[in-house]
């Protein structure tokens, strides 16, 4: 690589899981703690997804705005498609949603299949987060 060449850094899915009464700062809050806790820089966030029934919920459109996105919508097959790769496994989400964590399969599914958890999930009291990159690799 020459030294006029840009590096562009790797771009990174956020997952969310929420209870319908989360507010829009705890769930903004959550992503900002996210990505302090992968040492990752706000703008490196290239969407923000969740289950296809919560995408139109106020609460996630609103934290979605504030880094400038709108939530991704996954659907069951999709969520349900990645969750071999998923390594939290809360028994009440597998119960309600056949997979192990909203969070994870959602950052997973939007990904890509050569995706990675860069942070398996993390949890405020009404939301889950997990992060991960689309590029093998990383960091």
């Amino acid at each position: 690589m020459g030294l006029d060449e840009v590096v562009t850094p790797p771009r990174i899915v956020a997952g969310i899981g929420f209870r319908r009464a989360t507010p829009p700062a705890e769930i903004i809050a959550l992503l900002h703690r996210a990505l302090g806790e992968a040492g990752l820089a706000p703008g490196r966030l290239a969407a923000i997804a969740t289950a296809a029934d919560r995408a139109a919920e106020p609460a996630i459109r609103e934290a979605a705005a504030a880094f400038g996105l709108t939530p991704t919508a996954l659907d069951a097959d999709d969520l349900t498609a990645v969750d071999a790769r998923v390594v939290t496994r809360s028994e009440r989400i597998e119960a309600s949603r056949g997979v192990g964590s909203v969070a994870e399969a959602a950052a997973l599914a939007c990904a890509g299949a050569a995706a990675r958890l860069v942070l398996p999930r993390i949890a405020s009291a009404g939301a889950t987060c997990a992060l991960a990159d689309p590029v093998s690799g990383f960091p």
